[in-house]
């Protein structure tokens, strides 16, 4: 089985909403062996829909639409897709049962009149209700294709995904599971790593592929696999990591870790060390990252946005002085803000950011995607600048932050 997945919106082509749907449903789906041919992003227009569905089905089994539904009486989708597959829409009683259900819990009564079109459907379609929303999915069936027809929102995607849609198909079209594991490894060149567990490679089963992924100084082994039993899958990915513990164990820093945060996380962990954040220029975005991991309280103990010069020097202790003289973004002000929030926490590691993030200078005409970062440990600190001036500000603040933790992750497996 292949998918198509089909973007109905004109605020995705105008560029004022992201498609986040799209890269988590085909996530999912390769999770059981369904990959995605293509993608496509259409306007909110009848015939536009009907010709991508067209298109869609001449090439896969399975298309999934998100996108175009809602509550008002020129639903061009449901349109679109009941021209299409030559269908009449239909009050569905038990939509419109889960509708009142839905606004008498969020209190919502007055609204139900205004969305009673959002309980018709296909009178062919097989409905998946919406627990998180009004706008139901619904599933066509015709000749070789299945077609689902989803809402937009994300927050409603993705439960109707993972809880619905994936079951249904695993069930039905039992398929092959993809399982990937990653080890990463540092201080050996690929070269010389590849020379080591030469032995080990050559006798990996045939369900099992390897891969080397260089990645700054590290390198990620990643081991894929693919078969109908998830549980089998994953016990036999476990066991051929094991056997490279004699083989390379003291230069792998994480045995399950694929992103730089979830690697990070192994570390601390295994050497019970706590970490808090100082930042100005990326705004969050490293205590994004570290609470994107489950568990990640055990350490990161919390973070501060002294955005503000005068917060540096109130909350941190930053020196007023060094502020007049040197300006927010400079090495020494983020070697301070380091150790003002290494003493506000009380951690064992500090990591703090300032800088330019822009359209414009600052108040000190510092140029545009200039940053210094500082990580500090009690014994230990180290000062970076980056220069970035052709990133646009939110990419900026994502970089920094990615940066810092892999300078993080480098200190604190080297030393320096």
């Amino acid at each position: 089985m292949k998918a198509v997945l089909i973007t109905i919106g004109d605020e995705i082509l105008s560029g004022d909403t992201v498609d986040t749907n799209s890269s988590f449903i085909a996530g999912q789906l390769k999770m059981i062996g369904i990959p995605v041919i293509q993608i496509l992003t259409v306007a909110d227009k009848v015939e536009t829909i009907k010709a991508a569905l067209q298109t869609a089905c001449n090439s896969a089994d399975l298309v999934i639409t998100t996108g175009g539904l809602g509550p008002t009486k020129d639903d061009r989708t449901k349109t679109a897709f009941a021209q299409f597959f030559n269908d009449e829409l239909v009050l569905d009683a038990a939509t419109f049962s889960h509708l009142e259900k839905l606004f008498i819990k969020r209190k919502r009564e007055h609204l139900l009149e205004l969305n009673r079109p959002q309980a018709m459907v296909l009178s062919r379609a097989r409905i998946f209700q919406n627990e998180n929303g009004t706008a139901p999915c619904m599933m066509m069936e015709q000749d070789s294709n299945l077609v689902f027809c989803l809402p937009g929102v994300p927050y409603e995607v993705k439960p109707l995904i993972t809880d619905k849609i994936i079951p249904f198909l695993a069930k039905r079209n039992p398929v092959n599971h993809l399982v990937t594991r990653t080890v990463t490894v540092v201080g050996i060149p690929e070269s010389l790593l590849s020379a080591q567990i030469e032995s080990w490679e050559l006798a990996l089963p045939p369900s099992i592929s390897l891969s080397y992924l260089p990645v700054g100084n590290r390198i990620k082994l990643r081991l894929n696999s693919n078969g109908p039993d998830l549980e089998v899958l994953n016990a036999n990915l476990e066991a051929e990591v094991q056997k490279l513990q004699p083989l390379i164990g003291k230069n792998v820093i994480s045995w399950k870790g694929n992103e730089i945060q979830e690697i990070l996380k192994e570390i601390l962990l295994a050497r019970i060390l706590t970490l808090s954040t100082a930042e100005s220029c990326t705004g969050g975005a490293l205590a994004r990252l570290l609470t994107s991991v489950p568990g990640s309280s055990a350490y990161f103990l919390g973070g501060i946005i002294p955005y503000d010069y005068r917060k540096k020097i109130e909350i941190l202790n930053v020196s007023s002085t060094t502020i007049s003289e040197k300006t927010t973004v400079s090495a020494e002000v983020a070697q301070e803000m380091s150790l003002g929030c290494l003493n506000l926490f009380h951690t064992d590691i500090a990591l703090a950011t300032t800088g330019v993030a822009g359209p414009s200078t600052d108040e000190f005409d510092n140029e545009v995607g200039t940053a210094y970062y500082s990580i500090r440990t009690r014994t230990f600190e180290k000062t970076q600048k980056l220069y970035l001036p052709h990133l646009q500000r939110n990419d900026f603040a994502q970089f920094v932050a990615i940066r810092v933790l892999q300078d993080l992750v480098d200190v604190l497996v080297t030393g320096e």
